[in-house]
């Protein structure tokens, strides 16, 4: 009788705790149909919830559960999120433990990753510390604003391991840091309890003023887009600085004004700044001063496309758009595609003879080969010659995974732009 009911109850082990190891970290553990663990082998760290044979019973969002193949092959472990698409976000393709060590050695991997790019420096001093499924955190974001870091966590799991992660900070930076915010309101899938909301890990200041590539900034840490700032459009701002100098330069989507001061910086003869935020024009206003470079710039609080389709609207050297995210899901993607011709139609019209326009697109489900496509339609509607000068992406501190080629989600083009028959063209449809 002892051996049947050791057989039972291994066999009731086996159906619904699937394979968990008699270790320190026992986890929950599902297993995938047959034949799709194909993409887990190839490295990639998404487990769709389309994949997925078999769930443990007490599995809970933001566990860390172990993935096996239908053959009964680890495959690796990683946080688990029930009723979103991507299931499971692999942290690790090996069976190791995810505990205050692994956090540790994780953030101290990405800070050395940092420093072989260049960064921190004495002109630089705000950076990307961690990059989601580039630092093989998939649904971490850390950004470093000198002294202060912003959390940002898109999974359950990330968000039960905030305090981990921020002790690990700790551990990894000393007392240069002295501001750990963390935000995940409203980045989450779901929130179904008070511990998603916003709130400080270390510290209380609402702001911080930052340096990059010498230019001065000042970053709100609570309620600015993002983490505060957009860190991944620096390589890019430094190169339109090298253009700017004695030309008129139009920057639409403006934000805060990263473009617009690396502009004025390099003395451009003249910047127009555009964006719908009041609040944005707000803290743009703060940073022309702390740089002193209110001078020779223009800011308009109004709606870009309405702004682009004035007939008098006078034509600029450099025509600069950054448009936010016009499509965050596939089923919105050709309404993406239709607003990204239209807004590149009427800029490339604005663009003076021989002049450049800086385009870019950080919309993740429109990739670069249907962004540059979307560019080129746009082109064909002006009856301009445009060339290609550079094909720009997000800086080094956004790394990409080599196995996960969604994240590439920034894209942007150079363009220089001529009249064809040296006269300006009607935009269709105008």
């Amino acid at each position: 009788m002892y051996i049947v009911y050791c057989y039972i109850l291994c066999r009731y082990k086996k159906r619904n705790i699937i394979f968990a190891r008699k270790t320190m970290d026992v986890r929950p553990g599902l297993v995938l149909r047959k034949g799709k663990e194909g993409s887990l082998q190839r490295f990639h760290p998404w487990v769709f919830s389309g994949a997925i044979y078999r769930l443990p019973p007490d599995a809970q969002d933001g566990d860390v559960v172990e993935v096996w193949s239908a053959e009964r092959q680890l495959l690796g472990v990683g946080h688990f999120q029930s009723g979103a698409s991507i299931a499971v976000r692999i942290l690790s393709f090996s069976d190791i433990a995810i505990d205050a060590n692994f956090w540790k050695n994780a953030v101290r991997n990405a800070y050395e990753y940092r420093q072989l790019t260049g960064l921190p420096s004495p002109q630089t001093n705000a950076y990307r510390l961690i990059h989601g499924e580039g630092d093989s955190l998939p649904g971490l974001i850390v950004d470093i604003y000198h002294s202060a870091a912003v959390i940002q966590a898109h999974s359950t799991g990330m968000l039960r391991a905030s305090s981990d992660i921020a002790e690990a900070l700790k551990t990894v930076f000393g007392q240069s840091i002295d501001t750990i915010y963390l935000r995940c309101k409203d980045t989450l899938p779901t929130v179904k309890h008070n511990s998603g909301e916003d709130r400080y890990l270390l510290g209380s200041r609402p702001y911080v003023d930052i340096l990059e590539n010498g230019i001065a900034f000042r970053v709100d840490l609570v309620h600015g887009q993002k983490t505060g700032f957009f860190l991944d459009q620096r390589v890019n701002r430094q190169l339109l600085g090298k253009y700017s100098h004695g030309n008129s330069v139009l920057n639409c989507f403006c934000y805060t004004g990263g473009f617009s001061l690396y502009s004025l910086k390099s003395g451009a003869k003249e910047v127009t700044s555009v964006d719908i935020s009041s609040k944005a024009m707000e803290q743009l206003q703060v940073n022309l001063e702390l740089n002193q470079a209110n001078q020779d710039h223009n800011s308009l609080c109004e709606n870009v496309l309405q702004y682009l389709s004035q007939p008098d609207l006078p034509e600029f050297d450099i025509v600069v758009i950054d448009p936010p995210a016009f499509a965050k899901s596939v089923q919105k993607r050709h309404n993406a595609v239709q607003a990204y011709k239209r807004l590149n139609q009427l800029a490339m019209m604005k663009v003076r003879n021989g002049g450049l326009l800086f385009t870019f697109s950080c919309s993740q489900v429109v990739g670069p080969q249907l962004f540059y496509d979307t560019v080129v339609a746009a082109g064909i509607g002006t009856g301009k010659k445009i060339r290609v000068m550079h094909q720009l992406s997000q800086g080094p501190d956004h790394p990409i995974q080599l196995y996960h080629p969604e994240g590439h989600y920034l894209k942007g083009l150079v363009l220089h732009v001529e009249d064809d028959n040296g006269h300006p063209q009607e935009v269709p449809g105008q």
